[in-house]
């Protein structure tokens, strides 16, 4: 099961979305990850739940979309 529409419409970085009224949208990349438009975190979607945790969002950020793993490994402890 994918992130539903409805659901992507609403999420949000949590990051950008603090800084502006439409700021933070997501955009769904290769089925499992959701790329902010304003800052280029990449939030996982482990087990059909996207991880929004800041913590986990930078750690992607400066990775391009295209070199993203296709599945997305577990967080570091």
């Amino acid at each position: 099961m994918a992130v539903s529409p409805d659901l992507l419409e609403i999420l949000r970085c949590p990051v950008c979305v603090r800084e502006a009224d439409d700021g933070g949208k997501l955009d769904l990349s290769n089925g499992v990850w959701l790329v902010c438009r304003t800052c280029s975190r990449k939030y996982p979607i482990r087990d059909d739940i996207p991880i929004m945790l800041i913590d986990e969002g930078t750690r992607w950020q400066a990775m391009a979309v295209d070199a993203l793993p296709v599945v997305p490994p577990e967080p570091v402890s």
